[in-house]
């Protein structure tokens, strides 16, 4: 850091911390003075000679007229620039050190400006709509290095979140989620209006069809379970072979039975099924005594030892499928990501609709925010400046524009020199001399 030492009254003065570009405007600021000071110099010597040996060179009139004129330009200049600044020589003059006195007002009236001229929605919508952000945007993810920058910056982010993150509230975030979403709600009707959907648009035949095939194959290979049965069931007086022919008989019969089941779509087995199955739909959604045995059935299935074990299963489970994921430039998962995301930049490129879509998309938040926070957006000039030490606040604007400013020092002289030799001339023709 570079300091500049400014004064602060008739006797002290304060050294203040520049930064390298700051320093570098205080030098060009430096050298400028040093030029307008050299002119009023010069002006000064020639006046003084001028007027010494007027009496002798005639013409030398004129020269002293213009330095005259010179002179006063350039003090008038002095003043009225030193004047934005400081007091000029430290006398406090009314109506001198503008800046520093009136530091607030002047960071009010430049938030005012800001925010009624920059920040206000057609400004900013004319500005995007003209940019096409859409399509830069797009161009920029279309290439193998903006998609592979997005996707690094992703995964910076994730790994960020999970560094943060607390697995323990994660985990009670969902069990809370699974509490609300899941468990809170009776599950009767959702189910029950879900399984009359299913049940009326036939889905469930194809799981009868199943069950139908699957007692066939039992059935056609479980002969001798079915005669034991019988068997096993009959009176010890019966004869053997008495049991062993109704055995048999119950055998086809049962084989027959599953048989027609099987091939025949409209057996009245099946529409048994499919009445006690649209039965329980609509008592699953209007008895409450069948919605108080679901609500018993969910209790069991998930109570808290469950619903905490879910939790921490799910959390753990995305945590880590993630974390490799991102860890991994040649998962499946980033690969992925990085693809859409290129795909995604060409498709702006070249369909004119979702690059109007994403354009309006950032248009309305822009207008939404400058909109909404214009005042707090523009309030932090007001703020900053407020806090900011009057001298600070005069010596940053200075190193702004100062430089400029002595410009006007040096078009003092000149013009003032001109004005001097005019006024002179113009009286010595008009009065003689």
């Amino acid at each position: 850091m570079v300091t500049l030492n400014r004064p602060t009254g008739t006797a002290t003065r304060r050294q203040v911390e520049l930064s390298p570009a700051d320093a570098e405007r205080a030098a060009a600021l430096r050298s400028m003075k040093t030029l307008a000071l050299s002119l009023l110099i010069a002006m000064a010597v020639v006046f003084a000679i001028a007027f010494a040996l007027q009496e002798r060179v005639t013409w030398l009139q004129y020269v002293r007229a213009a330095a005259e004129g010179g002179m006063v330009g350039a003090l008038a200049d002095w003043f009225a620039v030193t004047a934005l600044f400081r007091h000029p020589m430290g006398l406090k003059i009314p109506h001198t050190a503008i800046i520093p006195r009136r530091k607030d007002q002047i960071g009010a009236a430049l938030s005012g400006f800001v925010e009624d001229n920059f920040l206000s929605a057609p400004v900013v919508r004319a500005k995007l709509d003209s940019a096409d952000i859409a399509r830069k945007a797009g161009a920029w993810l279309a290439t193998p290095a903006g998609a592979e920058r997005v996707a690094k910056e992703g995964s910076a982010a994730i790994r960020g979140a999970f560094t943060v993150l607390n697995d323990d509230d994660v985990q009670a975030v969902i069990e809370g989620l699974v509490r609300k979403h899941l468990l809170a709600p009776p599950w009767g009707p959702p189910i029950g209006r879900l399984a009359e959907r299913v049940f009326d648009a036939g889905h469930h035949h194809r799981l009868v069809d199943l069950l139908v095939d699957r007692a066939a194959d039992w059935v056609a290979a479980n002969y001798d379970t079915v005669t034991h049965l019988v068997t096993d069931r009959s009176p010890t007086w019966v004869p053997n072979f008495a049991n062993e022919l109704v055995g048999d008989k119950v055998y086809i019969e049962l084989s027959k039975f599953v048989a027609a089941v099987q091939s025949d779509p409209n057996h009245q087995v099946r529409k048994s099924i499919d009445k006690y199955l649209n039965d329980l739909a609509r008592d699953l959604q209007f008895d409450p005594a069948m919605i108080a045995r679901a609500e018993t059935i969910k209790a069991q299935v998930l109570g808290d030892p469950e619903v905490r074990d879910l939790a921490r299963r799910t959390w753990t489970t995305i945590k880590h499928a993630l974390l490799d994921a991102v860890n991994d430039p040649h998962s499946e998962l980033y690969r992925r990501f990085t693809t859409a995301i290129r795909d995604f930049g060409s498709r702006l490129v070249s369909e004119d609709e979702l690059a109007g879509k994403v354009n309006a998309w950032i248009g309305d938040a822009a207008s939404y925010a400058v909109s909404t926070y214009r005042s707090d957006i523009a309030g932090v000039i007001e703020d900053t400046i407020a806090r900011w030490d009057a001298e600070e606040t005069s010596q940053k604007i200075e190193l702004q524009v100062g430089r400029d400013l002595q410009y006007i020092r040096l078009n003092g002289t000149v013009v003032g020199a001109l004005a001097g030799l005019l006024i002179f001339t113009v009286a010595h023709a008009v009065f003689g001399g």
